[in-house]
């Protein structure tokens, strides 16, 4: 079953290419929190040992994401990472996503932006995607920019 990734979500369907790539190594530029441009982090995130976490109460709506390892967090879903696949420079990420209800097989289509933030697209045909930017890691330093 394929899930469609809403912003609060970041799950999303799409083609998978060719040209595997192991997670871990695939994953090092997108380590950390993310938020959707323009949303403050200290509204999303808070402080928990080395990195972030989602603030309590979790707002299950919040367009955000934490990527620790091969592990991708959502307000809503805890995601394992099976595959990444680069294509055409954007990379495609096969995901075993679980919540409190069902778990299923997910994909998500993303690539790095020369400006620092992440693109996550919708499908292969989204000439434009949605920018997050990365959370620092601690709270003090968060902003809205």
């Amino acid at each position: 079953m394929r899930t469609v990734f809403s912003g609060s979500a970041f799950l999303g369907s799409a083609f998978l290419g060719s040209m595997a790539v192991a997670a871990p190594a695939g994953l090092t530029g997108y380590q950390g929190a993310w938020v959707l441009a323009g949303r403050d982090c200290a509204e999303v995130f808070s402080a928990a040992g080395r990195g972030l976490s989602f603030r309590k109460p979790v707002d299950l709506f919040a367009p955000a994401f934490i990527v620790s390892g091969q592990r991708i967090r959502t307000p809503m879903a805890s995601c394992r990472v099976r595959s990444i696949r680069t294509v055409e420079g954007r990379d495609h990420l096969a995901l075993d996503c679980a919540n409190a209800v069902a778990s299923n097989d997910v994909a998500v289509i993303m690539a790095p932006a020369k400006d620092g933030t992440l693109t996550r697209y919708y499908s292969d045909q989204d000439p434009t995607g949605i920018a997050y930017r990365r959370c620092p890691e601690r709270q003090g330093r968060m902003s809205a920019r």
